[in-house]
């Protein structure tokens, strides 16, 4: 008997956070686009943080996002790129300077662009979205990976967003641990999510 509690345990365990994965792929695989051109006008594209090279140029991943966002601008989808990453941890890393520079050299005016060094976290990068910079409306752009759970943050900060895949270059092997590392982190950020939300029906 006491066997059988455990089996059940360890398969909870197990599920809860394969569960919360599909729900958030399910939920989000509508609002999700491979093409630019597809994307529904927005005001802004939310850019995330992925991290920066020895030299502090911005990662394969995060030159894909920085890149995508501006190809939604020169198609006119979008008026501005909100670059949020971690610019605080530390005074030889700054991710969303880095984007800057990369957006600027890639022919997108400056005051098209806003910066956010304190977009830790993806909650945090949409928490701000709203708050501090004002939009209510965006284009997410990151990896497919990490695009259900982004959407998700931004329904809980009350953002009305939709996703585009940044996807531009082979990632390699890296692909498979993010795959495995979003199952954790799609339960964190579904409890997240749910918690925001009730605090904002509670607030009204």
């Amino acid at each position: 008997m006491r066997w059988g509690r455990v089996g059940v345990l360890i398969a909870l365990v197990v599920a809860t956070p394969l569960l919360a994965r599909l729900y958030l792929w399910l939920r989000g695989a509508p609002r999700i686009y491979e093409r630019p051109e597809e994307v529904p006008a927005q005001p802004v594209a939310l850019i995330l943080g992925a991290g920066l090279r020895a030299d502090g140029s911005p990662t394969t991943v995060l030159a894909d996002r920085v890149r995508v966002g501006v190809e939604l601008y020169r198609l006119g989808k979008v008026r501005a790129l909100l670059l949020s990453g971690d610019g605080r941890s530390s005074p030889y890393y700054n991710e969303p300077e880095a984007m800057q520079r990369l957006a600027l050299h890639l022919g997108v005016p400056e005051q098209a662009l806003r910066v956010d060094p304190e977009g830790l976290r993806t909650l945090e990068s949409c928490w701000r979205a709203r708050e501090v910079f004002g939009f209510t409306r965006a284009v997410v752009v990151t990896q497919r990976f990490h695009l259900d759970r982004a959407l998700w943050l931004c329904d809980a900060v009350g953002i009305d967003a939709v996703g585009l895949a940044a996807d531009r270059s082979p990632y390699g092997p890296r692909r498979l641990w993010w795959a495995v590392r979003e199952i954790p982190a799609s339960l964190s950020a579904l409890v997240e999510g749910l918690l925001l939300r009730l605090g904002r029906r509670d607030s009204r």
